[in-house]
């Protein structure tokens, strides 16, 4: 595949790989965790935008509770691989002296199963809605996800309520742990990687591996398919399409990449709470894929990274204004109204996305 691209795509993609791989090293040298850290925050909203670009981008299904499989795959990994369960069940504590901590990738594997399940369980009774009653109803599964995971604390406490799940471990891959600083020597020169840099690596492994196999998805029948019955599913149905299984299989997949997201999440914050899993999340993941471009997968990253990143730049702006305005808006109100003013503009100037996919007719003609 690699050889069919010209030298200056092989080029181009060379100068992005190592641009990637140098970028958490340069944020590191700057003294400060913070950039790191943003950055891999960001990641995480790319994998997140992907899965939903599956549903919203693809199968033209509006999910405004996409954030429940988010929950779904960092409480799983929040019981699974914390003292929690074992410190609450006796009969736990007996199996597991020293605390529930089941290996990662097996968790990834339970988390994608199980929340590609409770995926195909919301989309089963949503199979007829449309438009604005589909969103309202995943909406409101969203907000009954985190709700339960809320008042799960009695009479039987499983997910400790609002106080949420701490002492989460970290990741271990090949023996390396990701919450601890790794460091390199080679004769006199050493090099220390923080647990940030760590994770970036992890999690952009993972968004490589979700954009080939989104790019699979888009290419195969199944694809097609989806993108049939988002342009109109009464000519898919009448051409012989079995709209309601790819419905199904377009929520239990976009799930799938929600509940390992879910799983990374709660591996690099340590803690999880109800609080990390509201309605905003939802509308800020839908707004990243609108944003870039729905169903191009180069504008849903592009999407997710300008809005991961723009609050915290705009962190910058918000406090000069907050002094030019005698205090009279505090920092967060100003950063909050600039995201929207933000966002507005884009849309005004670019309704079909900052990167919209290309148009069939433009495409076929190349």
């Amino acid at each position: 595949m690699m050889t069919n691209l010209k030298p200056g795509k092989l080029l181009a993609i060379a100068i992005a790989t190592l641009a990637l791989l140098a970028l958490p090293i340069l944020l590191q040298a700057t003294g400060s965790n913070s950039w790191a850290r943003i950055v891999d925050i960001a990641l995480l909203y790319v994998l997140l935008s992907l899965g939903l670009n599956i549903v919203v981008g693809y199968a033209g299904l509006l999910d405004l509770g996409y954030i429940a499989f988010f929950a779904v795959g960092a409480y799983l990994y929040g019981l699974l691989a914390s003292p929690h369960l074992s410190e609450t069940f006796p009969a736990i504590q007996a199996m597991f002296p020293n605390g529930v901590h089941i290996n990662i990738w097996v968790v990834m594997i339970v988390a994608a199963v199980v929340a590609g399940v409770v995926g195909m369980i919301l989309g089963a009774p949503t199979l007829k809605l449309r438009g604005d009653y589909l969103a309202i109803i995943t909406l409101g599964f969203g907000e009954i996800i985190r709700i339960f995971m809320l008042n799960l604390d009695r009479p039987v406490n499983i997910t400790n309520g609002p106080k949420g799940l701490s002492q989460i471990d970290a990741l271990t891959v090949f023996g390396i742990n990701m919450g601890q600083r790794q460091t390199i020597a080679i004769g006199d020169w050493s090099y220390t990687f923080q647990p940030v840099t760590m994770y970036y690596y992890l999690f952009l492994f993972f968004v490589v591996l979700s954009v080939i196999l989104s790019y699979r998805l888009q290419d195969s029948r199944i694809g097609r398919a989806w993108m049939a019955v988002r342009e109109d599913e009464i000519a898919a149905k009448a051409m012989g399409l079995n709209t309601r299984n790819l419905k199904l299989l377009a929520f239990g997949m976009g799930a799938t990449f929600g509940g390992m997201s879910g799983v990374l999440f709660a591996s690099f914050q340590r803690f999880v709470s109800p609080e990390s899993f509201s309605l905003m999340e939802s509308v800020m993941v839908v707004a990243m894929v609108v944003l870039g471009g729905l169903g191009h997968i180069p504008g849903v990253i592009l999407g997710a990274l300008v809005l991961a990143g723009l609050p915290e730049v705009l962190r910058h702006v918000a406090g000069p204004l907050t002094e030019a305005t005698g205090g009279r808006l505090g920092p967060e109100i100003l950063r909050q109204l600039l995201i929207a003013l933000a966002m507005v503009v884009v849309m005004l100037l670019r309704p079909k996305g900052l990167w919209p996919a290309p148009e069939h007719g433009k495409s076929l003609a190349k």
